[in-house]
């Protein structure tokens, strides 16, 4: 039993006392539970993540930068186009106003012919009448002289050649709104002063001619 009891594995103890019993200090252990510390992750892995998430946040960034900036300008143009719908409209109301009118206009015209408006109280009432159709955008063409527009003028009679023709008589006046024409004016179309001298002249250089060939003879 004695060579038996030799051959066996000697037997060790572990002190886990926390505190040194000698000195009565704490004990350090050297990780929890046995088990060794970790190693710290490189240091190049981290600064490629930083890089990553920075290049991921810039370009949704940029991304969210040109929604902006679209519907900015999508904006911008909605609100022009309502602006131009707007003043349209309130112009096509105004120049319905204004074509009512016109008729009063006329009636002022022929008063003003006749010297009916010399003074008196119409007069008054016609000089503030037209000032105001004035300051909303109303002007008055066709006068004698004039050259002769087709697209503002409607010619009722004509006298001449018409190589270069002017307004001799205005029977109605033309108005217009803006860029828009209400009424053409009703015009009798002459000759222009090029062509009346121009004519004038033929006679002379005709008989110029006349007399150069007598003397020839």
């Amino acid at each position: 039993m004695t060579q038996g009891n030799s051959e066996q594995e000697p037997i060790t103890f572990v002190d886990n006392r926390k505190i040194d019993p000698e000195t009565g200090e704490i004990r350090e252990q050297a990780a929890d539970n046995g088990a060794a510390a970790e190693p710290a992750p490189p240091a190049g892995n981290g600064a490629q993540q930083t890089e990553t998430l920075a290049d991921t946040i810039g370009g949704e960034l940029a991304e969210r930068t040109a929604d902006l900036q679209r519907l900015t300008a999508e904006y911008a143009n909605y609100r022009r186009r309502v602006e131009r719908d707007r003043k349209a409209a309130v112009d096509a109301a105004k120049a319905s106003v204004v074509t009512e009118l016109l008729g009063v206009l006329d009636d002022l015209d022929r008063a003003r012919a006749h010297g009916d408006l010399e003074s008196g109280p119409l007069r008054s009432v016609a000089d503030k009448l037209v000032a105001a159709l004035q300051k909303q955008g109303l002007e008055e063409f066709g006068s004698e002289g004039e050259p002769f527009d087709p697209t503002l003028h409607e010619a009722v009679q004509h006298e001449g050649s018409g190589h270069d023709p002017v307004i001799g008589i205005v029977m109605r006046k033309g108005y217009r709104f803006g860029d828009r024409v209400l009424r053409h004016a009703l015009v009798g179309v002459t000759d222009g002063v090029a062509d009346l001298a121009e004519t004038a002249d033929r006679p002379t250089e005709e008989a110029s001619d006349v007399d150069a060939d007598t003397n020839d003879r």
